[in-house]
């Protein structure tokens, strides 16, 4: 599978999959139309997410570095595969100004190593989350999770690691809002 087939949802079932599963998770607790800001860079799925309703954008630059680019004026941020990348993703959740935050991460796999591009530094996982370890952060963060889900990743391949795939959780699906003890200090403000 080539790179641009690799990300295109038609032509990947695994990326499909995931796809199917997060647009699911957006339309049933944040309604089109609505506002988004994407943390990352334009991706497919924020294409798609376009055509049913939602006006999506997406941030540019280094999060590590200024995650004040998470703090525009939306109705929901969404973080989907992008704070693994982060050596720090605390900074950047605490400066989202948005009241409704849905994120994916993949989960440690005991299994199998993080993951690590060779070729491109931006396409490394500085983290590889336990479900107890992504919910500490968000609460550190001062996010409420009012949602969560996990999803395994089929591959279809043959093999050990393609077999525990199919049963074992792959990725880490929370939506959360902000606490209301965080919401009081804004108002005061």
């Amino acid at each position: 599978m080539g790179n641009s087939q690799f990300y295109d949802p038609k032509l990947n079932p695994v990326l499909n999959h995931r796809y199917q599963k997060t647009i699911a998770l957006i339309q049933a607790r944040l309604p089109a139309p609505a506002r988004i800001l994407d943390i990352g860079s334009e991706n497919p799925l924020g294409e798609i997410l376009k055509t049913l309703g939602y006006d999506v954008v997406n941030t540019a630059g280094d999060l590590d570095e200024n995650p004040l680019l998470a703090s525009k004026d939306v109705d929901a941020v969404t973080a989907f595969e992008i704070l693994e990348h982060l050596v720090s993703p605390l900074p950047l959740l605490r400066a989202i100004k948005a009241p409704l935050l849905f994120a994916t991460v993949p989960m440690r796999l005991w299994f199998a190593p993080a993951y690590r591009s060779k070729s491109d530094v931006w396409d490394r996982h500085y983290h590889e989350f336990e479900d107890w370890q992504f919910d500490w952060l968000q609460d550190k963060a001062d996010w409420e999770i009012t949602y969560r889900e996990k999803w395994t990743s089929p591959t279809g391949w043959m093999g050990f690691r393609p077999i525990l795939r199919q049963f074992t959780p792959r990725y880490y699906a929370v939506c959360a809002e902000r606490s209301e003890l965080d919401q009081d200090v804004k108002h005061n403000d």
